[in-house]
């Protein structure tokens, strides 16, 4: 048994996992370096080699823990590999998926995509000096993703959630309210955004996680991918744009508002320049405000999963005190917006 995961066998699941990766591919590759990257009580990620006939083709399989069906937003791992499919046909830079699992192949819900290498970590793309050159690119980058995304016809995605700014605010004021521990600063950030709430908009795909962390970097194209698709939903495109500027996805560099590497301009530039509409900048900063709220309240949580024993990893500690962070940028952001309104 893996450390973490104990209902996933490695040996049982290499074993079925060569039989789907034969059936899916041609040459009936071998599979070779199999090994876990990530996992949790929801869902694994593993890395893999196919080779055959002296070709190798990198590969990830998402798969969810045990029999869960999947992803915390409310769909399942079978659902986000047909979003990640629709995202492929509309240009969005993603990974390629070669296979859903099925029920015939008894390894539970996922599917296999091919593997994207570059970097994801933050510091890394933040500081190191083989970033140096395409760092000044990579927020127009992202601004130009971010209009493919909002791009993709409603009617092709496959069934996702409908979350506008008043539905949100209603599921995080559930959360906040359960915990039973006020913040000041929250309930004012509440309050201030719920007279606020934005007239809604013809609803759009929308990424729901769209920030630096969940994009692979290379240091010679910049963006090359974008990840983790399993809280997207469809809603107002510039939500996205405002969780891509929330203070805590600059990993330190607060003077750059996108990722840490990029200004609100170059951002809105390259949107605009794909979408051919101009961004509406008071709606970017309220889900920015918004953002910053909604994160203080994910530490929340995971500060209670740590603290009742369902978790007791230095990760869950770690992120539950940074809170306050959230608190010290909601009010840095209320205080600087005197607007009576988006």
């Amino acid at each position: 048994m893996l450390p973490g995961c104990p209902m996933t066998n490695q040996n049982d699941l290499l074993t079925k996992l060569r039989i789907v990766v034969a059936d899916t591919f041609s040459d009936s590759p071998e599979v070779v370096e199999f090994q876990r990257l990530s996992g949790g009580a929801s869902q694994e990620t593993w890395s893999f080699d196919a080779v055959g006939n002296g070709t190798v083709t990198p590969l990830i399989l998402r798969r969810a823990a045990g029999r869960r069906q999947g992803s915390s937003s409310g769909f399942g791992l079978d659902t986000e590999a047909a979003l990640v499919q629709v995202a492929e046909k509309h240009s969005v830079p993603v990974p390629h998926v070669f296979r859903v699992l099925q029920t015939g192949d008894d390894m539970g819900m996922g599917f296999i995509m091919n593997r994207i290498e570059g970097e994801t970590i933050a510091r890394k793309i933040l500081r190191d000096a083989e970033f140096d050159a395409v760092r000044p690119k990579l927020a127009r980058q992202c601004g130009e993703i971010a209009a493919k995304v909002h791009a993709i016809p409603v009617e092709a995605l496959p069934a996702l959630p409908y979350l506008g700014a008043a539905e949100q605010l209603a599921q995080y004021r559930d959360m906040y309210d359960n915990y039973d521990y006020p913040h000041p600063v929250f309930e004012y950030a509440f309050r201030w955004l719920s007279e606020r709430v934005p007239k809604d908009t013809d609803p759009r795909c929308v990424h729901g996680d769209f920030r630096n962390g969940n994009f692979i970097f290379t240091p010679d194209s910049g963006v090359v991918a974008a990840l983790d698709w399993e809280l997207a939903h469809t809603g107002d495109p510039m939500e996205d744009l405002g969780w891509m500027c929330v203070n805590s996805w600059r990993f330190g560099n607060i003077d750059q508002p996108v990722g840490g590497f990029g200004s609100y301009e170059q951002l809105f530039e390259g949107y605009e320049s794909v979408s051919g509409t101009l961004v509406d900048r008071d709606r970017v900063k309220y889900w920015e405000t918004f953002g910053s709220l909604k994160w203080g309240i994910m530490c929340m949580s995971m500060y209670f999963t740590f603290n009742t024993g369902m978790d007791r990893s230095i990760e869950r500690a770690a992120i539950g005190r940074r809170s306050s962070e959230a608190e010290i940028d909601l009010m840095r952001l209320l205080t600087a917006r005197t607007d009576p309104s988006p």
